[in-house]
């Protein structure tokens, strides 16, 4: 597979598309006056206790307190075991607490909390009352950013990926990626770094990433060093700073993809700004310098989305339907609870050759998984997702397309399950979701239909009038009333609802004058007497 990073910069806003095979795969934004706050570290205050539901709320200075749950504030080593898997993925740390920070950064040194190293043997679980008050400071790291009207969520296990280290603050222990298997590989990255620790009275759990096999020490060396200075700020900064306050910044998002997704599989790296392509050949011929000639900077009129079919793609994952190249489609509709994807056979109707109805359903369907999967990581859609097949007799055609869903799955960096659930074609995803998808980033409720997508049909609008005339009449004054509408409304009262207005005259027994007014919002009206 061929990759490509399309970099669009400005004064206001960073867009970047991940091309895969010339396909737009993933998106990312990020605005100035709207920077992510996931991955920050705050010194926060304990607001309110919630023994019943076992979580904590949490004040950092943001529009809403975040929300931290008990296991987040107790250290366990099996999700430490479980970071030294998937360490390949660490720019979530939502599911990787490793351990606690202590009630401040004044009471607990690095690898020393109140809770920082439990033993491996599991006791009872300490209750949320037992670990924080309210009024209690303590370092916290946001692992997922607020959503709608949930603020973020909040781990004690800080988390810090580099380019070839994750560094967790809290934890005294060095781990290696079970992804390198050569155990003199092993054993030499363990030397680096536990040599470096002796020196450098560096404190804190580190697992080795897999991209730090084969390099030299003082790339890891590196790493390392910056670790140790970050900290040393942050410990620092925490000290004199009065809660709430942020404590460390995550990187731009630029830097921040950089250093987790580059590898050499990436043709080239395109930038539309020379202020930005400068940062970002510097920090290439840093971490990876055999890349940095594949910087391009882009200088051409023509906007850099655009020449390479970014933008169509954006306009498209804002729409619920997607065609297929065969004539099917797919229908994506985002609620509050899960996102419903439809798969439908469309314009599509099989081969013009002799064929069964059970290969063109298996045929749109095997097309529709591989465009749902880029259309979920596209659009950045998290939490359940349910997917509708069209239905298929034969089982071993269901089990082909369920196996699809979970090879084409791979593909995506976001830890995902896929299960089957019926013999009617549905399959449903879960999916981590650590941002906003796409649609909350670009759009707004529309404010004319208050987010519901419908409004009332004018019949609906008519019959209401009517009814609330009726029930208004007694207390109506004057020898004419005007009734004030939408355009439309007034249109329908004229023509196909002339029956609910000739009743209306009847009803209040006096004349009625409509007039249009274009201000008035569809469903509104307003009734006034004269003379």
């Amino acid at each position: 597979m061929t990759k490509e990073m399309i970099i669009s910069s400005s004064a206001h806003e960073t867009r970047v598309a991940i091309l895969e095979d010339d396909q737009v795969a993933e998106i990312f934004i990020e605005r100035e006056h709207q920077r992510g706050v996931a991955g920050n570290l705050y010194k926060g205050r304990v607001s309110k206790v919630l023994p019943g539901m076992q979580s904590a709320f949490v004040d950092l200075g943001l529009e809403r307190d975040g929300f931290l749950y008990v296991s987040d504030v107790v250290a366990t080593f099996e999700e430490f075991d479980r970071l030294e898997t998937d360490e390949d993925d660490p720019s979530a740390p939502a599911s990787a607490p490793v351990a606690n920070e202590g009630a401040s950064a004044r009471q607990a040194a690095p690898g020393q909390g109140r809770f920082g190293r439990r033993d491996r043997e599991k006791g009872p679980e300490p209750k949320i009352e037992e670990l924080l008050k309210e009024g209690q400071e303590i370092i916290v790291q946001v692992a997922k950013e607020p959503i709608g009207t949930k603020g973020a969520r909040l781990t004690s296990h800080a988390t810090m990926p580099g380019r070839f280290l994750v560094f967790m603050p809290t934890v005294d222990h060095v781990g290696v990626s079970r992804k390198i298997d050569s155990r003199e590989e092993r054993s030499r990255l363990r030397g680096i770094v536990r040599e470096f620790r002796e020196l450098h009275g560096f404190t804190g759990g580190v697992i080795i990433r897999t991209a730090a096999a084969g390099r030299p020490k003082d790339d890891i060396v590196s790493d390392l060093s910056y670790f140790h200075k970050v900290w040393t700020e942050i410990r620092q900064k925490s000290e004199t700073s009065r809660a709430p306050a942020v404590v460390y910044r995550e990187q731009s998002l630029v830097a921040k993809l950089l250093r987790d997704l580059l590898t050499e599989e990436y043709l080239a790296i395109r930038i539309d700004n020379e202020l930005e392509f400068r940062r970002v050949y510097e920090l290439i011929e840093r971490i990876m310098p055999p890349l940095a000639p594949k910087v391009k900077l882009h200088n051409k009129d023509y906007p850099i989305f655009e020449e390479y079919g970014v933008q169509a793609e954006i306009d498209r994952a804002l729409r619920s339907k997607v065609w297929l190249k065969s004539g099917g489609s797919i229908v994506i509709n985002q609620t509050e609870a899960l996102v419903a994807i439809d798969v439908n056979t469309g314009r599509y109707v099989g081969k013009k050759t002799a064929g069964r109805l059970e290969d063109t359903i298996l045929k749109t369907n095997l097309e529709a998984v591989k465009e749902i999967v880029r259309q979920i990581r596209l659009r950045d859609l998290g939490g359940i997702i349910v997917l509708d097949f069209i239905d298929m007799e034969e089982k071993k055609n269901r089990q082909k397309v369920f196996q699809t869903v979970e090879q084409e799955l791979r593909k995506d960096r976001s830890p995902s399950k896929a299960l089957q659930v019926s013999d009617f074609g549905l399959v449903i995803i879960t999916r981590k979701r650590v941002k906003q998808s796409l649609e909350r980033v670009l759009t707004e409720p529309c404010p004319y239909c208050a987010g519901s997508a419908v409004i009332k049909s004018r019949s609906t609008i008519c019959y209401e009038i009517l009814s609330e005339v009726k029930k208004i009449s007694g207390d109506l004054d004057g020898e004419s009333l005007v009734l004030r509408v939408n355009p439309d409304i007034a249109r329908a009262l004229k023509d196909e609802e002339r029956a609910v207005f000739k009743e209306l005259k009847q009803a209040i027994g006096r004349e009625i004058a409509v007039k249009p007014d274009v201000q008035l919002h569809h469903e509104q009206f307003d009734l006034m007497a004269v003379g």
